[in-house]
C-alpha cells in the first residue's frame, strides 16, 4: 500500500459523532507492554546485536527506555538507538570492553524522512543496502515472530472495555498505534473490542500525529478531540493538532480506566474536560516518568 493510500484511508474518515477519541493500545488498552519488551524485543535485541557480553546491562537499558521513563511508547527504531547511546555510556559495559553498535545506518534511516515501519525500513535498505540495515530486518522481523508466538490472551485492563462501550455511542473511535497493524487488530479481535472502532491505525499509517491530524484535525469542534495514550509521545501526539490528552498512568492503569469511566469521559462529553482537570491528570502522569535511568 502506498503512502498516498495510506493517507486516504486517515483523510476519508468523516464524522459520524460530534466527539472524537483516539485511544492507544500497547500499555494503554492492553497489558501487554510488559510481555512484549521482556519476552519478545529484549532477547532479540540481544541476540541480534551482539549484546550477550553486557545482556544484564541491555536489558536494563531496554526496560528503562521502553517501559519506566519519558521515553515509554517510543517508535521502536528510535528506542532501540537510544538503548544503545544509554549502554555505550555506562561505566560498566565500558569496563567490559563490549561493543556497542554505533548504529549510523539506522539513524540515518530515522532521520531519512522513510516511514518508522517495517516496510519502510525494507524500503530504505534496498536503496541503502547495508549490513547494518539487514540486521535491523532481522531484529525486527525476530520481534514480530516472537510476538505473534508468545503475546496471546492478553486481557484489556480493567474499565477500559466498560469506557469505550460507554462512549462509542457518542464519539468516533480509532486505535492510534505505532504497534504493526496485523498484530492490533488479531488483539483487538480476541478481546471483541474491534467491533466499537472506526478504524484500527497503526504503523503503516504513519505516526500518532499523523494519525490524528489526518482522521481528526478540522474535523470536529474545539474541545471535542481527546487522546487517551500511557506515554508522554501519546501527549505530544494530541498536543499537536491541540486535542485533549487522558493519561492510562503506568503502574495505575486500572485507577486510570476507573476514573475515566466513572468521570472523565462525562467531563469530556459535557466540555468541562479542559483546563484545571485535565492539568491535574498530566501532572500525576508526568511524575511517574523520569528522564534519568537510576544507575
Amino acid at each position: 500500500m502506498s503512502a498516498v493510500m495510506d493517507a486516504a484511508i486517515l483523510q476519508n474518515l468523516q464524522p459520524e459523532k460530534d466527539f472524537f477519541i483516539g485511544i492507544d493500545s500497547d500499555g494503554c488498552v492492553f497489558d501487554s507492554m510488559e510481555i512484549k519488551h521482556k519476552e519478545c524485543f529484549i532477547p532479540n535485541t540481544i541476540r541480534h546485536w551482539g549484546l550477550q557480553p553486557v545482556s544484564k546491562f541491555a536489558r536494563e537499558a531496554a526496560e528503562f527506555v521502553n517501559l519506566y521513563s519519558r521515553w515509554r511508547g517510543l517508535n521502536r527504531w528510535p528506542a532501540l538507538v537510544m538503548v544503545f547511546d544509554l549502554l555505550r555510556e555506562r561505566r560498566e559495559v565500558i569496563a567490559r570492553n563490549a561493543f556497542i553498535p554505533q548504529a549510523e545506518m539506522l539513524r540515518a534511516f530515522i532521520h531519512s524522512g522513510a516511514q518508522l515501519s517495517d516496510k519502510g525500513l525494507a524500503e530504505y535498505a534496498a536503496v541503502h543496502p547495508n549490513p547494518e540495515l539487514e540486521t535491523a530486518l532481522d531484529w525486527t522481523n525476530g520481534v514480530n515472530q516472537f510476538v505473534a508466538d508468545i503475546v496471546h490472551g492478553i486481557p484489556a485492563f480493567p474499565f477500559a472495555p466498560q469506557s469505550i462501550q460507554t462512549v462509542q455511542s457518542q464519539a468516533d473511535l480509532i486505535v492510534v498505534s505505532a504497534t504493526p497493524t496485523a498484530a492490533l487488530e488479531r488483539e483487538w479481535e480476541q478481546i471483541g473490542l474491534a467491533q466499537f472502532m472506526r478504524l484500527i491505525a497503526g504503523q503503516e499509517l504513519g505516526t500518532k500525529q499523523d494519525h490524528l491530524r489526518l482522521a481528526a484535525q478540522g474535523k470536529y469542534a474545539p474541545g471535542h478531540i481527546l487522546m487517551i495514550g500511557d506515554a508522554l509521545g501519546d501527549l505530544r501526539a494530541a498536543r499537536f493538532i491541540d486535542a485533549l490528552f487522558y493519561p492510562i498512568v503506568p503502574g495505575h492503569e486500572e485507577e486510570s480506566w476507573e476514573r475515566f469511566c466513572g468521570e472523565a469521559h462525562q467531563k469530556f462529553l459535557n466540555d468541562e474536560y479542559a483546563g484545571t482537570y485535565e492539568a491535574g491528570r498530566i501532572a500525576e502522569f508526568e511524575k511517574m516518568l523520569p528522564d534519568k535511568p537510576p544507575w
